[in-house]
Order: structure tokens, then sequence, then C-alpha cells
């Protein structure tokens, strides 16, 4: 059984040769498609709208799950800050001599 009817082929076709000519426009925008993935994309979805036979849209993926994680920065230069901060609590924690406003008689 096939994945795509010749009608679907044929749009696709047709969507990638308007790109290679420059005609093929992204939605009602004027940027034109340089991308054959998105031609194609463009091809099947054409297909679609005329009732061809096209496997359904797969959910778009989150990118942020796609990114490479970035290297953890070194302890040393984390600890540091932590340190002087604890430093300048502790300084001022400490209660200073009091000091009686009210005189006794």
């Amino acid at each position: 059984m096939a994945k795509y009817s010749k009608t679907a082929e044929k749009s696709v076709e047709s969507a990638m040769h308007r790109m290679k000519k420059g005609t093929l426009e992204i939605g009602n925008s004027d940027k034109k498609v340089t991308n054959p993935k998105q031609a194609i994309a463009i091809g099947l979805s054409e297909a679609r709208e005329k009732g061809a036979k096209v496997p359904a849209e797969k959910p778009a993926q989150k990118k942020a799950a796609t990114k490479k994680s970035t290297p953890k920065k070194t302890a040393t230069k984390k600890a540091a800050p932590k340190k002087a901060a604890a430093k300048k609590s502790t300084k001022k924690a400490k209660p200073g001599p009091k000091t009686g406003s009210k005189k006794s008689t």
C-alpha cells in the first residue's frame, strides 16, 4: 500500500519546481522558500487541502528538548559568592553594645 497518492506526489513535485524557479512563497507573505524540506511540507499541505491521500501531520517537537545541554560552571566560581555572602550575613547578625536611653533614679 502506497504511503502517498499520485496527486500528493505531483503536488510536492510542483512545489519543488516553484521553489527552484523562485516563485514559491511562505503563506500570504512575500518571503521566498529556499529550503527544500519547507517546499515538500508546502506541497504536502496543498495535497491535504485537495483531499489527496497523505498521512496526518506529526505534532511539532519542542526545540528546548532537542537542544544540547550547556556545560556546567566550575564549583570554585559558584562557591566564592556564597562564602562572601555568608561572611556578610554573620557580621550583620552580631549584636552591638546596647546603649540605654532610660536613666535609673
